[in-house]
């Protein structure tokens, strides 16, 4: 179905299993609209925060369900060195850049090709295109499967040496996508490190332990236990909003398992698994004043969260991190997979 927008047509697929649960796909900004699974008592219902109009999704503060780009996170003070060249990104979030600048991959209505399990979505980004060096041609190839798992891949090849993250900005709430705040959701994460960052929500460079502060979610704990907590990230971000660094990844290794989330009150379950080194996790604290939802009202903080499977924040100017640098002609490759459950 198509949907007129300011930046042009908008596609939205939706794809169905035999069981009935389904997704659905919006060619703006390669986007999930809506993820419908069912509960422990077989009621489907959406756990993907959205929007009712989709051409609501242009230029909205939150990246609601889209895929960023050309790098995902902050870059800070939008400075960028590829090679002997330095480069200035537009300031975004306050003195930094943020999800590749003003409009990114994720306000531009990318290509689509319909699959037998899903759509592959393209987008051929200019060199300087958001100030950053290169053409870059990009693909997200989104799967739905009879075991209500979604999956999406990306690919990226480039012309000239450049900097690439990218990731997928949904938010979830798996009592259902209009259901209030996810504070009582359990999560878990398989991570005994996390990366500090300062009142620019640019990290440090330091990788932390998470023994005995309120980024410890090596076991599983609702996610409002500590949000609260007197601890300087939370202070700034008015809760959770850090990148967490997963135990035992390496370059190319694809992990299973690596977060799991709960709601008790529906037994939904999602589990989530990734080839990147890192996941920031932002529980909507500053969400607010959003296009309306299916309900009619905007969205407020704390009402679903992201699990954005990526690299570290700023890692172009942080040589400790993993590289996010891609030579010209070399292949960008990110594995996410997203399993609903019941329990």
């Amino acid at each position: 179905m198509k949907y007129p927008s300011e930046v042009g047509d908008i596609t939205v697929f939706r794809i169905e299993n035999a069981l009935g649960a389904y997704v659905e796909l919006s060619t703006l900004g390669a986007g999930i609209l809506s993820v419908n699974v069912p509960d422990r008592d077989g009621k489907i219902e959406n756990v993907a925060l959205r929007y009712e109009n989709p051409a609501d999704y242009y230029a909205d503060d939150a990246c609601m369900g889209k895929s960023p780009g050309r790098f995902a996170n902050r870059i800070a003070g939008g400075h960028l060195v590829v090679g002997d060249k330095t480069y200035s990104l537009e300031l975004n979030a306050g003195p930094n850049s943020i999800h590749g600048g003003p409009t990114g991959f994720q306000n531009r209505i990318w290509n689509a090709e319909p699959l037998a399990d899903g759509v592959k979505m393209t987008y051929h980004s200019e060199d300087m295109e958001e100030s950053f060096p290169g053409a870059l041609d990009v693909s997200a190839t989104f799967r739905w499967n009879e075991k209500n798992e979604l999956s999406l891949d990306f690919k990226a090849v480039g012309d000239a040496d450049t900097v690439v993250n990218l990731t997928n900005h949904a938010y979830w709430n798996l009592r259902g996508a209009d259901s209030g705040k996810i504070l009582d959701h359990s999560l878990k994460v398989k991570a005994s490190k996390w990366l500090p960052i300062d009142a620019t929500h640019i990290p440090t460079g330091e990788i932390a332990d998470v023994v005995g502060t309120p980024m410890d979610f090596r076991s599983a704990k609702a996610i409002g236990r500590d949000i609260n907590a007197d601890f300087p990230p939370l202070n700034i971000g008015a809760g959770y909003g850090q990148c967490w660094v997963f135990d035992d990844w390496e370059p190319g290794k694809f992990q299973e398992n690596l977060v799991e989330l709960r709601d008790d009150a529906s037994g939904r379950v999602l589990i989530m698994g990734s080839d990147q080194p890192g996941a920031q996790i932002y529980t909507a604290n500053r969400v607010t004043g959003t296009p309306l939802n299916c309900s009619g009202r905007s969205y407020g903080p704390q009402e679903g969260v992201a699990i954005e499977m990526q690299h570290f924040p700023d890692s172009p100017n942080k040589p400790n991190f993993p590289t996010t640098f891609l030579p010209a002609g070399e292949i960008y490759e990110n594995h996410i997979v997203w399993r609903f459950l019941v329990k």
